[in-house]
């Protein structure tokens, strides 16, 4: 008999409607729960589980018992490959006849795909945007090898989901969805199996992502109330706090797609089923320029390599200090496929979030000794970063571009004090987003 779930002892339901009700759920959980575990076990066989580890540096710095789930560690850096493992498991237990499985993605699914295409010795073909990163398609590649054909298609992720859909219906294949599928929500749970497995205890606290909420749904379910649970969505890709106020999923209108792994328009249907009874205060957002500190941290101070999404769980810390005072937590580090080329725009967000860097547009005289006089106003810990004339403005004066880096935030209030004492007129861009797309 499996053990009761949520609390409830299964001799205190009494016959009444209400408490039918509650069985049946406790019964529908406890049956997912047997369906994850089996999934988690079917897994060891093509990989092991990814390490659960304390980490001192933010144990410390918080207060808490820290632990990271360490997605990234996995074969493809990323928890997808748990949810493509078991959709085609089942799949090819129901079929083992399937022609071809077919999936649209720009990053970590399809190299989940890939990666379980090859596994089993099963064609794949794989959508991918025209606008994918050469070293995404090249990793898909390598985990597919001859298993998997890629498609670069459509300028937008829409366009190339469309596309792999009706070749899919073409071919009679199957599709793997990247998040809205019962058998994809419970490879996820897997995660919620081993954090189970690999503790002493269960944790105070879950802290996962939610892009499209296929992890979080299945952990969730798998977890039930046996540990709170924190969702962190990024700013621009809160499709979940979207719905949740909608009461059901809400196409975003514009979507940043800087944490791409977690930057979904409209969160999908089924897991949403399974979220919609969250607490909305349990679902915080945290902005991508805040994220990039996160991750350049985590890489300087840990040697840890995490992509935006996978950076999310650790970077809502800031927010819930007060609240994981003493706690043991668990922090979902989901993904790990960071494009090293991407670095200087994550110092470059993390600077200017932090303070420490600022850009102006300064109306230069047009004299000799102007541009000395200018340089004797930084201190000595101020670095031009940028220095480019725009244009003449007036016969007698110049627009330029100056980027400044400081060690501190509160430098830039000397900055600007000894600018305007020395009359020099300026105006503070760095955060004039239409400027700043044009000119930085």
């Amino acid at each position: 008999m499996p053990p009761p779930l949520s609390g409830i002892p299964l001799y205190a339901l009494r016959p009444t409607l209400a408490s039918a009700q509650t069985l049946r759920q406790a019964r529908t959980m406890t049956d997912f729960r047997t369906l994850a575990q089996a999934a988690e076990t079917a897994m060891r066989d093509v990989f092991e589980p990814t390490p659960l580890q304390r980490n001192d540096h933010l144990s410390e710095r918080y207060g808490a018992n820290i632990l990271l789930k360490r997605e990234d560690l996995s074969p493809v850096r990323s928890y997808k490959l748990r949810g493509a493992f078991n959709a085609m498991r089942k799949c090819l237990a129901q079929d083992s006849e399937v022609s071809q499985f077919v999936c649209a993605s720009a990053g970590n699914h399809a190299q989940g795909v890939a990666f379980m295409c090859r596994h089993f010795g099963v064609k794949g073909v794989i959508f991918m945007p025209v606008t994918t990163p050469q070293q995404k398609v090249g990793k898909t590649e390598k985990f597919g090898g001859d298993a998997v054909t890629i498609r670069l298609t459509g300028d937008y992720f829409d366009d190339t989901l469309a596309a792999a859909q009706a070749y899919c219906a073409e071919i009679k294949g199957h599709f793997l969805s990247p998040f809205d599928d019962e058998d994809v929500i419970e490879g996820q749970a897997s995660v919620g199996v081993e954090i189970e497995a690999q503790s002493e205890v269960m944790p105070d606290r879950i802290i996962m992502p939610v892009g499209g909420g296929g992890l979080s749904a299945g952990v969730r379910s798998y977890i039930g109330h046996r540990a709170a649970l924190t969702l962190v969505e990024p700013s621009g890709g809160a499709c979940l706090g979207a719905a949740l106020r909608a009461g059901q999923p809400t196409r975003l209108g514009h979507v940043d797609s800087f944490a791409d792994g977690a930057a979904v328009a409209q969160i999908g249907e089924k897991t949403f089923a399974r979220l919609s009874g969250i607490d909305p205060q349990d679902v915080l957002t945290v902005s991508e320029d805040r994220l990039c500190t996160t991750m350049l941290e985590m890489l300087n101070i840990e040697g840890i390599v995490l992509e935006p999404a996978g950076a999310l769980a650790v970077d809502v810390l800031k927010d819930l200090a007060d609240v994981i005072r003493g706690e043991t937590v668990v922090c979902v580090t989901s993904g790990g496929n960071f494009d090293f080329e991407r670095l200087p725009e994550v110092k470059e967000r993390a600077q200017r979030y932090s303070g420490v860097k600022k850009y102006f547009i300064l109306r230069m005289p047009q004299r000799p000794g102007a541009l000395r006089d200018f340089l004797t106003i930084l201190g000595p810990q101020d670095d031009i970063a940028r220095f480019e004339y725009l244009k003449k403005s007036a016969r007698n004066f110049g627009s330029v571009l100056i980027g400044i880096e400081t060690t501190q935030p509160e430098n830039f209030a000397h900055i600007q004090r000894k600018l305007e004492a020395a009359g020099f007129e300026y105006r503070d861009i760095t955060d004039d987003q239409v400027l700043a797309e044009f000119l930085i």
